[in-house]
């Protein structure tokens, strides 16, 4: 394992989430089992203030969790100087075999906790608590996962051989890969870009029609078309560079760190769609939308630019 000072503070993090993450656990599985809003009781009453410790619990998780992936990244890209061939974060998430599902996981993860809290949010303005046992019973299902996290980033540090040469993120997002990514270079650029405007267009749809479950369904559509069509057609535009597809050298000084501002958009606004499964507020609607048309505005902004400027498409 690489012992630097950012690796070991995940790790002491992961420490800490594990052991409030058991706490939780704990008392979710008390309240999921025996919470009854209409009693009376001791017991009862003893759950109550245990549900608002349980609750404050996993919002300290969440608080955490949110500026670590940031920091997660900002880690995987601190490194990877450290590994021959490596050249950003892609080369490090590729050395090993729990990289690239931990990548994922962190992101579903968040998005998980996010929903928690959003369910959280609206039963505590319910005078009842109605979802109370709902949302605890929803953290157990959601602790398998955070351990299932841990498990996996402390597995991919310890399995990081820095004698070992990896591949850069050149080769790792092309056409001669062979990583299931690969097979999705075969798609064509007129493939891309007409899945990509055509998921935020049935987005839109579904927000005139304020339907929240379609609405959020589309945003989950969108999240997934977005990344894909990011890393095989606009991250050439912001390189200006037909062969450079990687999701994560968008994050570097050399291109005004655009990557944070974009993924940043990009969950807020699929987020705030998402959420609305759990808290159908009216308010969700427009701010997904203007967190997604502002990612959408940005990277077409990029090939518009580069075509303004050079006359050609890449």
């Amino acid at each position: 394992m690489i012992l630097s000072p950012t690796i070991v503070a995940i790790m002491i993090l992961n420490a800490l989430f594990a052991f409030f993450g058991w706490v939780a656990l704990v008392l979710s599985f008390r309240i999921a089992r025996y919470w009854d809003s209409n009693a009376t009781t001791k017991r009862q009453y003893q759950l109550e203030k245990q549900s608002f410790l349980g609750a404050t619990v996993i919002q300290f998780i969440f608080i955490i969790k949110l500026p670590l992936f940031v920091f997660f990244v900002y880690t995987l890209d601190g490194i990877s100087h450290l590994l021959t061939g490596a050249m950003c974060a892609a080369g490090v998430v590729d050395a090993t075999r729990e990289g690239l599902p931990l990548l994922i996981l962190k992101i579903v993860n968040i998005y998980l906790f996010g929903l928690w809290l959003t369910l959280h949010y609206r039963d505590m303005r319910l005078e009842t608590l109605p979802y109370t046992r709902l949302k605890f019973a929803l953290f157990v299902a959601g602790f398998v996962l955070l351990m299932a996290e841990i498990y996996l980033e402390i597995a991919m540090f310890g399995a990081i051989d820095v004698d070992k040469i990896v591949s850069c993120c050149g080769s790792i997002y092309s056409s001669s890969s062979t990583s299931h990514l690969s097979h999705l270079f075969e798609l064509s650029n007129s493939v891309v870009v007409a899945l990509f405007y055509g998921s935020f267009a049935l987005m839109v749809l579904f927000y005139l029609l304020k339907n929240r479950y379609l609405f959020a369904l589309s945003n989950l559509i969108f999240l997934v078309v977005a990344i894909i069509s990011l890393i095989l057609f606009f991250a050439t535009y912001i390189y200006e560079l037909p062969t450079h597809h990687c999701p994560f050298c968008i994050l570097q000084s050399d291109y005004y760190y655009i990557g944070y501002l974009l993924y940043i958009l990009l969950f807020m606004g699929t987020f705030y769609g998402i959420s609305l499964l759990a808290n159908p507020q009216s308010k969700r609607y427009p701010i997904s939308l203007i967190f997604n048309s502002l990612y959408v505005v940005i990277v077409s902004g990029y090939v518009v630019g580069y075509y303004w400027v050079n006359g050609v498409w890449l």
